[in-house]
């Protein structure tokens, strides 16, 4: 494990920010997730387009680049529709995020990513925890929500993908771990 020092953010030797190891809650949350969405970009570095295009096993269509796509969606979901309260179109031409564009690389996918991690960094920096917003669509939507339980799920949600791209990438090129 990297070395610890109260002056500079800890790293992982693989450059990942060590999630805070004490702190308050938000702290705690925010370092997690952005230790996930650091998980993701690591498990797509050094792939080209042809490879992060591969999908995983038949049937499934689950690839690298629909795992990115999906998670901008999830970003823009959760923080701008759902805690902002914002009526924005999904990122994508799928709102799963799922279906490729023949013309979209990793690079472009990654940077419309970031975007959408970004946005959310700012809608959420001046609110609270207990903050709400309204769950906009699915089975359980105008549900009320906390931020808490926004970032708790986001959590969830990146671990979980962070899973399949673990498989995804073994399949690749051999590589495991992280």
């Amino acid at each position: 494990m990297a070395e610890i020092s109260s002056e500079v953010p800890p790293r992982m030797p693989d450059g990942r920010a060590v999630p805070p190891l004490t702190g308050d809650e938000r702290l705690m949350l925010e370092g997690w997730l952005d230790f996930h969405r650091g998980t993701l970009v690591l498990k797509c570095s050094g792939l080209d387009d042809a490879q992060v295009r591969l999908a995983a096993v038949e049937p499934s269509a689950l690839s690298l680049l629909g795992l990115v796509q999906h998670l901008a969606e999830v970003e823009r979901n959760w923080f701008q529709r759902v805690v902002a309260g914002l009526d924005v179109p999904p990122v994508f031409e799928d709102p799963s995020g799922y279906a490729l564009d023949p013309a979209r690389g990793l690079d472009e996918a990654l940077d419309i990513w970031r975007r959408e991690v970004e946005r959310g960094r700012e809608l959420c920096a001046g609110r609270g925890l207990e903050d709400t917003g309204r769950i906009v669509d699915g089975p359980v939507a105008g549900a009320e929500v906390s931020l808490r339980w926004v970032l708790i799920h986001l959590i969830e949600e990146y671990a979980r993908h962070n899973g399949h791209a673990d498989l995804l990438r073994e399949r690749i090129d051999g590589v495991t771990g992280a």
